[in-house]
């Protein structure tokens, strides 16, 4: 079965603007056809009925969405010129391949924008894509990681990363995608530092970095502004702005004075000062909940607040709300 891109997109009247969409499709033919602003081929090539599906976020100049196959295809893909792509696969019974190369749990596909290129996928698969304007990756380059782009763009169609990097991209641009927080100009920031930060965007240039006493002022000064601006998350891209600094420089400042990564320790100050208010819970004069805490320092993702928070301190939230509250009351509790 061949199915030839058509030159307009079935949803090429659909609403733009940072919420995600969401299409089935039962022919490969429309498949192809479904993602945005690229000019695609695809040839099923193993037997039975087509299913995909796509789940898309488009920022304008940053695009990022998940498709499935059912099928074995062969894709020729070409991504718009003044962009360029960066692909994902979700490894289960096959890696995929680009140009004829295996993409690897260790390693991303990255193409530029105008260059045809060849996927072939194998039934049941699953890839995680984002494609980001010239113009946002050298903005973000120049304002955040204060680096030329010319020296960080790869060549290559495949960018070895790790399998530990590759699978904190993976779950970071997921929980983008599954739609319960709309999208805003902050989520489209923190995907583009996820880029750099990852390693698929690779830097030749020394970074120049302060010395010690300026390099735990750095990180000091960090952690004041995300007290500051407690009710919302502060993330790296926003922080390096704010300190003027690169993205770099501050991986360095935190690894020296906290011994772990900037995005990190930041979770952690915010998930500190929510168990401190649900500890204080019973002495406020209003009656308090999980979800008053959380959105008080910034979680409005309660599933993952809840998740975070039992990571980190070994108990629920709710018990921590329910040990604070049963105190006030006089109730004899064992504290956790």
């Amino acid at each position: 079965m061949r199915s030839e891109a058509r030159p307009s997109k079935p949803n090429a009247d659909a609403p733009r603007g940072p919420c995600v969409h969401r299409l089935v499709s039962h022919d490969a033919d429309e498949q192809a056809g479904n993602l945005r602003g690229w000019r695609q081929v695809y040839d099923q090539l193993s037997a039975g009925r087509f299913v995909g599906t796509l789940a898309e976020i488009d920022f304008d100049d940053v695009q990022l969405f998940r498709e499935t196959t059912s099928q074995t295809l062969r894709q020729s893909c070409e991504v718009p010129v003044d962009a360029c792509w960066f692909g994902i696969p979700l490894l289960r019974d096959g890696a995929g391949r680009i140009q004829s190369r295996a993409i690897d749990e260790n390693a991303l596909a990255v193409r530029p924008g105008g260059v045809e290129f060849e996927l072939l996928t194998p039934s049941g698969y699953e890839i995680l894509g984002v494609v980001a304007t010239h113009d946002a990756l050298r903005r973000h380059a120049e304002d955040v990681e204060h680096i030329d782009l010319e020296c960080a763009t790869s060549r290559g169609e495949i960018v070895v990363v790790g399998a530990g990097e590759r699978a904190r991209l993976a779950a970071s641009l997921m929980t983008m995608l599954r739609g319960e927080i709309t999208p805003t100009e902050s989520m489209r920031s923190s995907l583009l530092s996820w880029l750099f930060e990852c390693g698929a965007l690779q830097c030749c240039e020394p970074v120049a970095l302060p010395v010690a006493s300026r390099r735990h002022a750095i990180a000091t000064q960090a952690r004041h502004y995300v007290l500051e601006n407690h009710d919302r998350a502060v993330n790296v891209p926003e922080l390096c702005t704010h300190l003027h600094v690169s993205r770099r420089t501050l991986q360095y400042c935190f690894q020296e004075a906290f011994g772990m990564a900037p995005n990190v320790y930041l979770r952690a100050i915010r998930l500190n000062g929510a168990r401190r208010q649900l500890r204080h819970a019973g002495a406020a004069q209003k009656t308090q909940t999980v979800q008053d805490a959380a959105a008080a320092w910034g979680f409005w993702h309660l599933s993952q607040f809840a998740l975070d928070y039992r990571k980190l301190f070994g108990m629920r939230p709710s018990e921590t709300l329910n040990t604070a509250t049963a105190r006030a009351h006089g109730f004899a509790t064992i504290d956790r």
